[in-house]
Formats: C-alpha cells, structure tokens, sequence
C-alpha cells in the first residue's frame, strides 16, 4: 500500500502526495534553547526521525529541516538573567541538544536554521504583507498581521474566529493592535531585547521578530513556498501553526503545506511532561541512572505518534529487555550454524514480517504494529531455528537482510551498537579481567572470582560461562576501563 498519512488540517487520512514525485521537502519545529530538551520533547523529535527514515527507506528524496528558536521571550530572559546576549546564553543549549539528538541516533538534518540568522529575510516578509494589504505598523513600532484579511484564518484548529470581538482592545496584550485577532509579525524592542542584544534595525525602528513569524520565513527560505510536510506537537496546532499558515499564503498565494502531523504530548502518571510543572526529565538524566539511549528510544517510539504514551521506569526498564531481546537475536544470527538441507521456512518469514513492516509504516507511521512485526519476526525465527540443528546460509541470511532493514527505520540496534561500543583499551581491560577471574578459580578463590565479575557489571559487561570458555559483551552503556562506572 502507499504511504497514508493523518493531516491535522483535513482530520483525515489521505495518500501521501508530495508536490513533486519521489521528492519529500519536511519542516519541523525544533526546540527553544533556552534550556535543556526533556524526553516530552524528544517523543516529538523522534517521531520526526522515525518520518525522516521511512521517507529515505521508502525511496523518497528527503530534504529534512528543524529550527532551532533562539530569540523569543524565554531566551531573552535567560539572556538578561544571564547577564549575556542570546547568542552566547542559547548557543550551549543549541549544541546540547544536537549531541542528544546523535545520542538518540536522530538522523541529522539538511539545515538547522536558527531565528536569529534570518532577520533580513523577515523584515523582507513583513515589508510584503504591508504591501499587499495583510499587516499594518501600530504607533509604537510594531507590525500586526491583519487575520481580517484572510478569510481562511482558523481552518487548521476548526475555529471560527468571527465570535471574537472585532477591534476589542486585549487587555494582556504587550502592544496595541486594532482587532483582538490580529497577531504580531514585528515588535518594538524592549530594555531587555537591548541588553540581550536582541534587536535589529527596521523600517518601522529597532525591534524583534514575532515567533510566529520565525518559522514561516525559516521554513519558506529553506524549502520553497509549498512544504510536503509539517511537523510539530500537538500544542502548536493554535495560534503558532494556524499563524505561520495565514502569514505564508497571505505572502505567497500559495498553498503552503499539504500535511500537517501532530505528535501527542507524553504523559508521566497521566499528566503531561513539562518544565512548567516541574515533572521534566531529561535524556543525560537517565542516561547518568544508567539506561541506555536504545532503551529510551524503544520507549519514546513504542506507541503511534497520536496514542497516548506514559513514561515510566518499569517502562523504561521493559524497554531494555526489549532492546536486549533484539541484540541477542542478531548474535544469534551470526553464530547460527549453517548447511546445506531442505528451506527452513525462513525466507518466507523474512518477506512476511517486511510486507507487515511496510504495510505498518505506510499507514500513519504506525510504530506500534512496526515493533510487532518486528519482535514477531524475532520469536517466530527462534522457534524455527530451535527445531534443525543447521538452516542453509541464504536462508539466515534473508532475516539478517529483514531485520537490518527495518533497523534502518526504527535505529534501535544502531543506537544500541553505537552506545555499547568499546574502544581497544576497554577491550584489552575487560580480557585482562577476565583472564584474571579465571586464575582467581583456579586458586578456588570464588571471593575474588566475583568481585572481579562485579568490576565488569559495573562497566556494563556481562560475562557468559560456557563449555569453550568466557564470552563477554556490553549489556548497557560501557564506562572507560579508568572511567567511573555508571550510576
């Protein structure tokens, strides 16, 4: 089946027809680097990874852009609290989050735009929709943009914006404007977007972007005036999303995305995760508990991007067995013993499982019948490599062929090799160890036997005993042989 995907504007699932054949242009609003990125978060940019790889594994040529925002009015904050300018306050969270995202083996995007390198393309905007009719410049500088004048405004969220109060002044408002509706392009700049160095000159005087505006700009510069798809949490369906939309087609005239997806907030004990309400975790937080990053990223795209997903530790803790479940299978593959014979059945069980994988993905990016697929691959070939003492090469190597394209997709056996990777000086270690285990039983000296066992664990290796000698190989992430292990 083709790809079909759930647009938010049409609340319908509907074939995946990008504006030009085997070609994907995707947006996706990144974070706000004022801060550290929590797991809430990234459910949201894993999902985007997940999108980014079956688009590439289904064929597609992918250009793949986030945002990074560095200039609103939590950055600006941070800045003047900070005692620093926004560039210097965001650039340390910008680059931590990038090294989570490799961490999480995001695939990395074509472009990371940040706000803050686009002022001229954005004051170039602005100019436009005055001139056409869409934004107007209020007493004190600042440019508003007319919903008025865009009779569509409220089509992605399905409001009906006519109930509000034409030319009602807001009394929460920073700035004037003449309709409630209307929503700011450009504002005066503040003490604070001064000492932050926040401010850039305009035709209508000092002042900065609205965030609305960011994106709209960011993501038309990058990718053209049509976008194949939008991504985003679920929060940014209104007013951010509904913005960007009547700002871009009031400057372009255009369509300005085809499909909208949405992700669904993460919930901790059913409530949302979120720094407001204190209930955040971060990816180095667990990492520094000790789980690793391919358990965090079963767990994270383990449900369908518009189902409900709690986090938890006994989830988390799921999760790596999970993870471990696929690792042992793959050592299994590759220690399979192999012969000549009649077909074991694998093959067909290989093709089933990628047509059931396929058929998962193409229809809304359903991770949840993806794994399925997945893991029912991984229990129906043990039980088929349980039952013949050998199985012909090719056939071994069709579900070798099944599980490292899937992996492709999903990345869980990648994340988990790269984070379980050892360098020769932890190698030479752990041999070392072992080789010191042995002659400590030898001596009968069980006590040293196991203390030396437990140096390992703590490390993350994990010893096997078996009848041709000691196997050992890396359960979690692997601490330095002269490192702390982990917590």
């Amino acid at each position: 089946m083709a790809l079909k995907v759930f647009n938010t504007e049409t609340r319908a699932l509907s074939p995946f027809e990008p504006l030009e054949d085997g070609k994907a242009r995707i947006y996706a609003c990144g974070p706000t680097i004022y801060d550290h990125a929590h797991i809430g978060n990234f459910r949201t940019f894993l999902f985007f990874d997940v999108v980014h790889r079956h688009l590439e594994w289904s064929g597609y040529n992918v250009r793949f852009v986030m945002n990074l925002t560095d200039v609103d009015d939590k950055t600006i904050g941070g800045a003047v609290k900070a005692g620093s300018s926004v560039a210097e306050f965001t650039r340390p969270f910008g680059e931590a989050f990038l090294a989570d995202c490799n961490t999480l083996g995001m695939l990395p995007a074509d472009s990371y735009p940040r706000a803050t390198q686009y002022i001229t393309q954005m004051v170039d905007f602005v100019v436009r929709l005055i001139a056409n009719g869409h934004a107007y410049v209020a007493d004190d500088g600042a440019v508003y943009f007319s919903v008025a004048s865009f009779p569509r405004y409220g089509r992605l969220k399905g409001i009906d914006t006519s109930t509000l109060k034409v030319g009602a002044r807001v009394s929460q408002d920073e700035y004037e404007k003449e309709d409630a509706r209307d929503f700011a392009l450009w504002k005066p700049a503040a003490e604070a977007d001064e000492k932050a160095m926040a401010a850039w000159d305009s035709p209508w005087g000092r002042g900065r972007p609205g965030w609305h505006l960011e994106c709209s700009v960011m993501s038309l510069t990058e990718l053209g005036d049509t976008l194949d798809l939008h991504l985003g949490g679920e929060d940014l369906v209104f007013p951010h999303h509904e913005n960007e939309i009547a700002q871009s087609e009031a400057a372009t005239g255009k369509l300005f995305v085809r499909n909208w997806l949405h992700v669904k907030h993460l919930q901790v004990e059913g409530r949302k995760m979120s720094k407001s309400l204190g209930n955040f975790v971060t990816v180095r937080q667990l990492l520094e508990e000790g789980y690793d990053p391919a358990s965090i990223r079963h767990q994270l795209v383990s449900a369908h991007y518009r189902s409900d997903l709690n986090f938890t530790r006994d989830g988390l803790d799921a999760s790596r067995s999970a993870v471990q479940r696929l690792v042992n299978f793959e050592s299994r593959l590759e220690a399979v013993p192999v012969g000549d014979g009649e077909p074991s059945g694998l093959r067909d069980v290989s093709a089933e499982t990628l047509a059931a994988f396929r058929a998962a993905m193409d229809n809304d990016f359903n991770t949840a019948d993806a794994m399925a697929a997945l893991f029912g691959l991984v229990n129906r070939v043990n039980a088929l490599l349980d039952a013949r003492p050998r199985v012909p090469a090719e056939d071994v190597a069709s579900v070798r062929d099944a599980l490292s394209s899937m992996d492709r997709v999903l990345g869980l056996l990648e994340v988990a090799k790269a984070s379980r990777s050892v360098d020769a000086s932890l190698a030479s270690w752990v041999e070392e160890r072992i080789q010191a285990r042995a002659d400590a039983r030898k001596r009968k000296d069980f006590a040293a036997a196991d203390a030396i066992r437990g140096e390992l664990t703590a490390r993350g290796i994990v010893l096997e005993d078996g009848a041709g000698g000691t196997r050992w190989k890396v359960l979690g992430p692997a601490a330095a042989a002269s490192g702390a292990a982990p917590k």
